[in-house]
């Protein structure tokens, strides 16, 4: 018997050794940076290869963080110290070239070692002391996106604490303070406009409210008379708006079910539906019943974002130099309270995973995308002819709209300063607080001046003057005590693992900041890697 091979068929060995034409190669950064493009996009880059960090030291802590800040490509960094290495410094730093390193500048050393990461990232070296700049040139900092100070001595910190405090629109300062295995960051900013959170919850279907051409395509469909294999790929959110259009259609002036057995007969109704017994799509679709009858709205941290002051800056509403993110939410504002909106955001392009074929799950996706660039378009005209905004920014605001956060930060010191703030933290987060205050007592007693040995005794006595008459329970008196033991064992030890881990974690919020996507962590973020944990709270 003859057997006919199909001419579009090839055997394996055609079909491995065959020469492709090779398709389109990404460029030198894209390879580079192609796994954290994933993750913050090329906006996200552009904004990182903007940036401009300053490290007001060369501390094992401060090259570990800027280690993780170099390898994505940052702009520039400058290391600001004028100290010289010592064999302390060499045992503790990896960016530190042994004893090759002592004896010469270590922002120097440190600058040409990380340089070595990554040669698109340009580095400085600053061999002028803080004190002296701050009192000769303040206006220094305000060039920089961020800065960073790791155990800055506590009256330095102070000072550029309240400079940079002084200016609404000057860099962020993320303070890092280490002692042996406990550490803690804070950011001080005043204002942070996140587009892109990232956020877990998905944007509405607006499955409730169907725009015309959805509830055209649902209606259209004659489910009876369908084939069986394409009754089973219909996807569902074309069934439950098909199931709601007959709810409504059932009784006269039918409103979406409130009560359970409404709901349950509404989900009898999808089940009715069905050609076969077992149709997944139509499972789905019941599984998913409640997105039909739930009221899409504008979502409550969204909604608050419409209240806030800076909406209604004098002297009556917005100016050309306020943020463009607040013009934005103005648009937003102002689409989501026009008639033909419904009190909704604009709607989203992005379809979640569901049962269909191709050919359904295309079409619904090219329904959505259509509706979704009309609204885009109807909310870029309320945006106002005098707003500098490239159409990338707006494209990205109306994809993440359904993810805006807007964060209020304080000035550094602030919840110490505020004893009623730690005692309610306390109640809530004991083993943050005891940690954040046995540092914070550290630094008090470095004021002093080196006469005054770090001791627990002398430490317990900070914490008074610093929390005042808290009474502390039981179990948040043993964090303190323990807290307390570790910052007198080792009150000035950077050690290279305790450097490492906060080197990828404040490097990690400093990006947040810099692309503006993800959340940062808002107060006192806190480690303590001798119980292996890491927690945050915000007096």
């Amino acid at each position: 018997m003859a057997h006919h091979q199909n001419q579009d068929s090839q055997d394996i060995e055609q079909a491995t050794t065959a020469i492709l034409p090779s398709p389109i190669q990404p460029d030198k950064k894209t390879r580079r940076y192609d796994r954290q493009l994933r993750l913050w996009a090329s906006s996200g880059q552009a904004a990182l290869e903007s940036s401009q960090i300053l490290a007001l030291s060369a501390s094992a802590t401060s090259t570990s963080i800027l280690k993780n800040l170099v390898l994505p490509g940052i702009g520039h960094f400058t290391i600001l110290d004028p100290a010289l290495a010592t064999n302390e410094d060499v045992g503790n730093n990896f960016f530190l070239n042994g004893v090759n390193s002592v004896g010469k500048n270590k922002a120097e050393e440190a600058v040409r070692l990380l340089g070595e990461l990554n040669e698109d990232v340009e580095g400085r070296a600053e061999t002028e002391t803080l004190e002296n700049l701050l009192n000769t040139n303040p206006a220094y900092f305000t060039s920089f996106t961020i800065i960073i100070a790791h155990n800055l001595p506590p009256h330095l910190l102070s000072r550029l604490s309240s400079l940079l405090w002084s200016q609404p629109h000057g860099p962020s300062l993320i303070v890092v303070r280490s002692a042996g295995f406990l550490a803690e960051f804070f950011i001080q900013f005043h204002e942070h406009s996140v587009i892109n959170s990232h956020s877990e919850t998905a944007p509405s279907l607006r499955i409730d409210k169907p725009f015309p051409e959805l509830l055209s395509h649902a209606k259209s469909l004659d489910l009876d008379a369908m084939e069986d294999i394409d009754h089973g790929h219909i996807p569902y959110v074309v069934i439950l708006v098909r199931a709601m259009e007959d709810w409504k259609n059932a009784v006269t002036q039918r409103q979406p079910p409130k009560l359970y057995p409404e709901k349950q007969e509404f989900k009898k109704h999808i089940e009715s539906m069905k050609h076969k017994l077992e149709e997944e799509n139509f499972d789905e679709a019941i599984a998913q019943a409640y997105r039909a009858w739930t009221p899409t709205t504008v979502p409550s941290e969204i909604a608050s974002l419409f209240t806030d002051p800076a909406l209604k800056a004098p002297p009556v509403s917005l100016s050309p130099s306020s943020a463009v993110f607040f013009h934005l939410v103005r648009a937003l504002k102002d689409f989501t309270e026009a008639e033909d909106a419904s009190q909704t955001l604009p709607l989203s392009s992005t379809l979640p995973d569901m049962k269909s074929d191709t050919n359904s799950y295309v079409y619904l996706q090219t329904i959505y995308k259509r509706q979704a660039e009309k609204e885009k378009a109807r909310f870029k005209s309320l945006i106002g002819p005098e707003v500098m905004v490239d159409n990338n920014t707006v494209d990205d605001f109306v994809k993440n709209v359904h993810g805006l956060r807007l964060l209020r930060g304080r000035q550094f010191g602030d919840v110490d300063r505020e004893q009623g703030g730690l005692a309610n933290a306390l109640q809530i987060s004991p083993k943050e607080v005891a940690t954040h205050v046995a540092l914070s007592a550290l630094a008090s007693l470095q004021t002093k001046g080196p006469s005054v040995a770090v001791t627990v005794e002398n430490l317990t006595k900070e914490v008074t003057a610093i929390v005042g008459a808290i009474e502390w329970e039981e179990e948040a008196q043993e964090y303190l005590d323990d807290a307390l033991g570790e910052v007198a064992r080792a009150p000035t030890a950077d050690l290279p693992n305790t450097a490492a881990f906060l080197g990828g974690l404040v490097a990690q919020e400093a990006i947040k900041m810099i692309t503006r996507q993800y959340v940062p962590v808002k107060g006192y973020c806190v480690v303590d890697l001798i119980g292996s944990w890491t927690g945050s709270f915000d007096g």
